[in-house]
This record gives C-alpha cells, structure tokens and sequence, in this order.
C-alpha cells in the first residue's frame, strides 16, 4: 500500500501548495485556468476512451451501462445529494464550484490506467512504479485544482485512497477478479465520464456526471454474472 500512501499524501501536499498560491491569483487568471482545465479533461477523456475501446470484447456494453447507470444516478439524485453536502460546508459561497471542481478531480485522480492498474500490479508484484508516476502526476494536478478552487479539494484524497484501496484488496484476495477486459470496458466508461467534465467546465454542456457514476459497476455486475454462468 505504500504506492497509494504516496499518491494520497502528494495530493495532500499539492493541495496545501495551490491553496498558499490561490489568495493571490486574480479571476481573469482563474477562468483561464477552468477553461485550460475543461480542455486537459477532454484530451485526457477522449484519450482513454478511444485507446481502449479497440480491447472492449463487447463494444455496446459501455452504452448499456451508461444507460442503466444514468437511470439509477438520477433516481438517486447523486449529484444533487453531492453539491448539497458541500453546500453545507462550505463558508465562502463558492460551493457550486467546489463541487464541480471536486467532482472532476476525482474522476481524473482514481479513473485513469495508472490509478487503476497501479494497485493490481502493486499487489501482484510489489511493483509500485505505477503509483509513483501517478502520484507525481496528481502532485502537480492538485497544485493546479487547489490553486483554482481552493482548500476544499483535499476531499479527493481520502477518496483516492479507498479507491485504490479497493483495488489493492480485491486483488490480494483474488488475483483473477480484475481482468484485463473488465479494466478495458471500466477505462472506456470512465474516459467518457472525464470527458463530460470537461464539457461542464468549459460550459459546452452542462453534465451531471456524478450521477453517470453507477456506469462503472455495470461492467462489473456483467463480469460476475457472465464468471457464474
């Protein structure tokens, strides 16, 4: 777990830096640095999506996901639920913000072939080079989140650290339970949920992502029951 102490600490340190440097960061800066961060979100979305799809064993799954997955976040209200509770604790009024920021944050943090093969291969192997480079990677990523929308993203640490957590336990406890097309149809899906970040960002389109959030289990169900039966 030492690979993801490090990724989870770096984001807390970037995050204490970008705060330090977001007091003196004037608006017209800041919105230059939303719009560069919608941009970095759709080249890293669409990037992930179409390198992976090519692996997909079942290229219609991840619109059938997306489809079951949008229906149970909004019957859930996800993002409602999401930008209320940061309503209610943020002070400055620039909850609408940290919520969007937090929620793009996070997808870029845990959705990501590093993030996510990271802990597979550390548990696998003891190899942590994966994790290493992402954590330098989410260093410099916080630094840039925190300098925009301030203290408040050092929420998507702990988040981090129980998603690769999650992948580190699985793995230990079966090597098999992540294949390698389970992860390809997880990367599509979740590209294409960074991807609608950066639409939101770049008020292209306005995305309740968050409540896509549901998509990524659907592969995962589909897995289990297809190793059932």
């Amino acid at each position: 777990m030492i690979g993801t102490i490090t990724n989870t600490v770096c984001i807390i340190v970037g995050t204490v830096i970008g705060t330090l440097l977001h007091r003196g960061i004037k608006e017209k800066y800041k919105t230059t640095l939303y719009d560069g961060l919608g941009l970095a979100s759709l080249a890293i979305g669409l990037n992930a999506t179409i390198t992976h799809f090519p692996e997909s064993q079942y290229p219609v799954l991840f619109i059938v996901s997306l489809a079951l997955g949008g229906i149970v976040g909004t019957r859930l209200d996800i993002d409602g639920r999401f930008r209320r509770a940061v309503a209610r604790h943020s002070k400055s009024g620039g909850e609408n913000r940290l919520a969007e920021g937090l929620s793009l944050a996070i997808l870029l943090y845990c959705i990501g072939p590093l993030s996510m093969l990271g802990p597979v291969i550390s548990a696998l192997k003891g190899d942590n080079t994966f994790l290493f480079t992402n954590s330098t990677l989410d260093l410099v990523s916080s630094t840039v989140f925190a300098s925009t929308y301030g203290f408040g993203m050092i929420l998507a640490a702990p988040v981090l650290f129980c998603w690769q957590g999650l992948f580190y336990g699985v793995t230990m406890v079966s090597s098999s339970a992540i294949s390698d097309s389970l992860m390809a149809e997880l990367l599509i899906i979740g590209g294409l949920l960074i991807t609608a970040s950066g639409l939101s960002l770049l008020k292209l389109k306005e995305c309740k992502t968050l409540n896509l959030l549901p998509a990524l289990l659907v592969p995962v169900v589909w897995f289990l029951l297809k190793s059932l039966f």
